[in-house]
């Protein structure tokens, strides 16, 4: 069955997004390559991306341009390549290569995507699509970047959650930037 993975990074005091939904603050300017080789790494992994439709447009907006193929090729393409799925009952179509839209309950096609087995999924962003899904047990695992940043006031990843999630640490990563990756399971 394949695995839902939730990644998404956070600023110290909790937040996913700013007061003003912006994300910008999420890249580290840090040089660190150790960091740089993690993220490649990731990127080569497979599977199907799924997005809401803001982390969409946020994405089909940056990786398809020549500006991100240069800044970071290997991520880039693996981006653009891989198969994505997004979420929108506002968006009446999705130009990024190889997305398919849907417009339903996110829940019950995450469902079926896992009974009709295929490859893992990565879930990025998308705070709304979050909720919905950790709600309903649906996400295997949390992978948490936290960045050394205050942000004051912006909106919880888990907001809309209304039940507690247990969850255990099942790894942890820092880096010379001050990025740290926390990654949780639920527990069963």
């Amino acid at each position: 069955m394949p695995r839902l993975i939730m990644f998404n990074q956070l600023s110290l005091d909790g937040y996913f997004v700013d007061a003003h939904g912006d994300m910008s603050w999420a890249h580290n300017p840090a040089e660190d390559a150790e960091w740089d080789a993690f993220v490649e790494q990731n990127a080569r992994g497979g599977g199907l991306l799924v997005f809401g439709r803001i982390t969409y447009d946020l994405m089909a907006s940056y990786w398809p341009t020549p500006h991100a193929e240069q800044n970071q090729p290997l991520v880039a393409e693996r981006m653009n390549a891989l198969p994505k799925l997004v979420f929108s009952r506002s968006l009446s179509e999705a130009s990024w290569a190889d997305t398919r839209l849907v417009g339903d309950d996110p829940t019950a096609e995450i469902r079926r995507l896992k009974a009709d087995g295929g490859p893992d999924m990565a879930l990025m962003g998308s705070g709304t699509i979050v909720s919905q899904l950790a709600s309903e047990g649906l996400i295997d695992e949390y992978q948490i970047v936290v960045l050394p940043i205050v942000l004051g006031a912006g909106r919880s990843l888990f907001e809309g959650v209304e039940h507690k999630l247990d969850l255990r640490l099942t790894g942890l990563r820092r880096f010379a930037n001050g990025n740290v990756v926390l990654t949780y399971e639920p527990m069963a």
